[in-house]
């Protein structure tokens, strides 16, 4: 089977999984604030986030133009507030951004910037990325093809980190923090410099199943930044401006690059990379014990002197809680599913936030508090429905506190009951902060890293009963996070100048101070906490983050002085550009509101996909509308074989809380056989249906299910020259489905996980016209193998229909591998399947293939089928179908950017192939897809 155009499908895929497909329930109410640059849709109540948003993209926007071009095309922005996820992306095909407006709870992630602010600065930027890359032939391609021709063109030629990297590089530029400015941004590739690990650049660009890499973002931004620095302000403008423009058909930016900078592209990535090198010098060479990644533990928190618990992932388990007793660990529960790994342990109890979305809505979802004693591994729900993050316990266990952020973005500190989970307070938070990390300090006071309007942060002592404030450690834009109480002292981590540290701050005299004592020279210092006799705390290294412990006897508290301005890393350019610091001399603006209407440009037909699946060749123009509760196309489809002409529409509507789908089409010179003679006839078939999609995740488990119906209509008109000899015929035939998945959560080894499962149930019948019916159903069953990441699979297959079916419906019955499919009457099939990793190569070649892991699959394949009257002297059939063998699959980036997995499977067939080929020895590729 070939496909064209495998990287758009790559990349509009990747889309998709950004998007929710009818998230929204239909009680929301959509407003705008419509400008010429953007227009800012959101949920009644957003109205003062949503003009800070349009404030600043508008201002903003021409202050940037210069180095990425002056094109402009208006975006439309939806803010999203149902969601806990912070996250935000844009996109072509459509083109249009969307803002998940939850804050994170740490603030050395992303910074401390309003979150808005923050996706605004970031996002806007890749805005003016798609509008200056419509140019030369990826403009070409968006004329033949719309926007997602120009997706296609965008993608081979200027990669992802350029993407990230500009947009990373804008935020800090036009901000007073910004990642660039962050140190814990910068924390992966130090730790790779630390250990001595000089990966090769397709193995930074591609990742590893064996080894740490960073991702993309750092990469991107130390080669835009050194670009800026070492060059000018233009040259990533001219550089991506000729690569999207395909001057240069073999690696046009690399030629770009070479052009504007007079270096070649190994020399200049070499330089970018050994400039911020320099700029980090001063960390500590660190040999480490394993040659791969280990795991990383995180949050470690003391049961006593000697006994502390925390939390370890490694990239063959999923997340799990560990109880270390001395220099024995045993391993207590798997934590849930979860948006945040932060966990709070007290008497015997850990807490923590758990991630459940909706049951029917895709942008909704809810932090909900889960509670685990830690003595029997059991766990309970404290709170359902709920926006919490960061819980933590009182001193005597009987309550909780954590952060409330609900979809009116307001951030507030909730007590609740630590057995029922009731809310006991709601304090009151007067100076409109966003808090993170709250502990008990008293029965009455609180402990909180706090950030103002402003985006800067300090440590907030707050009144439970008034919401007052004590202010601890002067404002400013370095980035606290993890606050521990010990007695009258507050242990954290805080932003000091090019490094992540540990600091104490004294309650009674606001004192802060330094913590010396510790080994120097580490990459960050995270998630203190503190028994009578010990510090703990973790630091990154290139084999994941590591705990350390110290003896509070060996420590010392030394008088600081905090540093109150983030380090540029180097890059004098972020203070040279007209739009440095832009948001702080954004001006106040109030832009018109009127009503968004849900049915505006309810089609939207943004693109051509053309797709080559001998021996069918089609075009389908696709159209999804902005809130994306409505997609549809227009498809045209030749058949090579049959010489028919297809011509169609399908469109669902998602609003409702069923999908709603209706469509239909004509099609043109099929062809039959009769007595030996071709017959020619055409088709007109029309649908409509319904499909209930139920989500029922939580906990440790992915839980879905999904019920749909359909009517059908199919009637067959015989062209002129065969009238005479046949009637038209037609039928109406109801398809009800119901599929329903369930899965553990998967390492990032595991080829699959270790507990899943599957089945996929469909009727179909005939209600006029002709008699006919059809039952099928496939489901599968995943258990761990022999090793961790080996995975066992059983499948299974039934069929049955009508031995006098006057319609043939569709088969989609899973045959036996090697053998020629036929959909008989009666037919069940028994597989079992062995999957194993081979090898992890870690390696490609110019740029254009990685292949990150070598798998094998061995198997053994039964189908039994019959027939009634299946020849022509009316003879019924009754046979065996077995197969035993194995396959060889890839797993690989192509062009440094898109995953692609496929395989070659070899078949040996223990029985004849009564419907096609010769031989009982069959190879073939397998692209393989997601199990459910």
């Amino acid at each position: 089977m070939k496909r064209l155009l495998i990287p758009l499908l790559i990349l509009t895929a990747t889309f998709a999984r950004a998007q929710q497909f009818g998230g929204n329930p239909p009680s929301i109410k959509w407003k705008q604030i419509n400008t010429p640059t953007t227009r800012v849709i959101f949920s009644q109540g957003m109205d003062s986030i949503a003009q800070q948003v349009a404030t600043t993209v508008v201002q903003m926007n021409n202050l940037i133009k210069p180095s990425i071009g002056f094109k402009q095309r208006q975006v439309n922005i939806v803010l999203q507030n149902q969601t806990t996820v912070s996250n935000a992306y844009v996109g072509l095909a459509p083109f249009r951004s969307e803002f998940y407006l939850t804050p994170s709870q740490n603030s050395f992630d992303v910074g401390s910037l309003p979150w808005w602010q923050q996706l605004a600065i970031h996002e806007f930027r890749h805005v003016q990325q798609y509008n200056n890359f419509n140019v030369g032939f990826s403009s070409v391609l968006r004329v033949v093809f719309g926007e997602g021709g120009q997706a296609l063109g965008n993608a081979m030629t200027v990669p992802d980190w350029f993407f990230e990297g500009d947009a990373v590089f804008n935020e800090t530029l036009v901000s007073n923090q910004g990642r660039g400015r962050l140190p814990y941004f910068f924390n992966g590739y130090r730790s790779l410099w630390a250990a001595g690990k000089d990966y090769s650049w397709m193995k930074l660009r591609n990742g590893s199943y064996l080894d740490f890499t960073p991702n993309h973002y750092p990469l991107g931004y130390m080669m835009v930044a050194y670009g800026r620095e070492k060059y000018d302000d233009v040259f990533w403008k001219n550089v991506t401006h000729d690569a999207a423009a395909f001057k240069g058909v073999f690696y046009p930016l690399q030629g770009a690059i070479k052009k504007y900078s007079g270096q070649n592209f190994t020399v200049y990535r070499k330089s970018a990379l050994d400039y911020f090198k320099e700029e980090f010098k001063d960390d500590a060479r660190v040999k480490l014990k394993s040659k791969h990644f280990v795991a990383d533990e995180e949050y470690p928190a003391y049961v006593n002197d000697t006994t502390l618990i925390y939390l370890r992932n490694t990239y063959n388990h999923v997340p799990k809680f560990v109880i270390r007793e001395g220099s024995k660990e045993r391993s207590i529960a798997v934590q849930s599913v979860t948006n945040d790994s932060y966990f709070n342990y007290s008497g015997g109890k850990i807490i923590y936030s758990s991630y459940r979305p909706d049951l029917r809505w895709g942008y909704r979802n809810y932090g909900e508090l889960r509670v685990l004693d830690i003595a029997t591994g059991r766990e309970r729900l404290l709170t359902r429905k709920t926006k919490y993050f960061a819980p933590s316990f009182s001193f005597d266990n009987k309550s909780i506190v954590a952060v409330d952020v609900p979809a009116t973005g307001l951030s507030s500190l909730h007590i609740l009951d630590a057995q029922s989970g009731k809310l006991l307070t709601a304090i009151p938070n007067p100076d409109g902060l966003f808090y993170t990390y709250p502990k008990f300090y008293s029965t009455d006071q609180l402990i909180a890293a706090v950030r103002n309007s402003k985006g800067e942060m300090s440590l907030a002592l707050v009144d439970t009963k008034t919401g007052s404030n004590t202010y601890l450690l002067p404002f400013s834009y370095g980035p606290i996070a993890f606050p521990q109480v010990k007695g009258d002292t507050v242990y954290f981590s805080r932003t000091n100048g090019k490094n992540d540290e540990l600091f104490a701050v004294d309650i009674k005299s606001r004192q802060a101070f330094s913590i010396s004592g510790v080994s120097k020279g580490l990459i960050g210092y995270y998630q203190p906490n503190v028994s009578a006799s010990k510090l703990a705390f973790t630091t990154f290294t290139a084999n994941g983050y590591q705990l350390k412990q110290v003896g509070l006897d060996s420590i010392k508290l030394v008088p600081a002085q905090l540093s109150t301005k983030p380090s540029d890393m180097g890059i004098s350019a972020l203070e040279q550009d007209s739009a440095s610091h832009f948001v702080d001399n954004a001006k106040t603006q109030q832009f018109e509101e009127k009503r968004y209407s849900k049915a505006h440009n309810l089609f939207n037909f943004h693109s051509i996909f053309p797709t080559l699946n001998d021996p069918n060749y089609s075009l389908e123009l696709a159209g999804q509308n902005i809130l994306n509760t409505f997609q549809s196309s227009i498809l045209f489809n030749y058949n090579r074989d049959e010489g028919y002409k297809q011509f169609g529409y399908q469109a669902t509507y998602g609003g409702l809380f069923p999908y709603l789908s209706a469509g239909g089409s004509y099609t043109v010179d099929r062809r039959g056989f009769y007595k030996g003679n071709s017959i020619y006839y055409n088709e007109t078939s029309l649908n409509g249906g319904f499909t209930l999609p139920f989500n029922f995740s939580e906990g440790k488990y992915f839980t879905r299910l999904s019920v749909g119906s359909s009517v059908n209509y199919s009637r067959n008109t015989f062209q002129d020259a065969f009238r005479s000899m046949f009637k038209d015929t037609y039928y109406t035939y109801l398809s009800n489905s119901i599929g329903f998945s369930n899965q553990t959560q998967q390492a990032k080894q595991q080829i699959n996980p270790h507990f899943a499962q599957s089945i996929n149930l469909n009727y179909k019948t005939t209600v006029f016209g002709r008699d006919a019916k059809q039952f099928l159903a496939v489901g599968a069953l995943y258990f761990p193998g022999i090793s961790t990441n080996h995975s066992l699979v059983f499948n299974g297959a039934y069929q049955h229909k009508g031995q006098n079916n006057a319609v043939g419906f569709s088969n989609d019955f899973p045959f036996s591998y090697g053998y020629s499919a036929e959909s008989l009457d009666d037919m069940y099939r028994m597989a079992v399947n062995y999957h194993f990793p081979i090898a992890y190569p870690d390696g490609g070649f110019g740029n254009l293939i990685y292949l990150m892991r070598l798998r094998g699959n061995v198997f053994f394949d039964y189908t039994h089928a019959s027939a009634a009257n299946i020849f022509a002297n009316g003879a019924g059939f009754e046979g065996n179908f077995r197969s035993l063998g194995g396959a060889l699959f890839f797993d690989t980036k192509i062009f440094n950017q898109g995953s692609l997995s496929f395989g070659i499977r070899y078949s040996r067939l223990l029985d004849p192939d009564f419907f096609g080929g010769s031989g009982r020895d069959r190879v073939e590729l397998v692209l393989p897809v997601t199990i459910f």
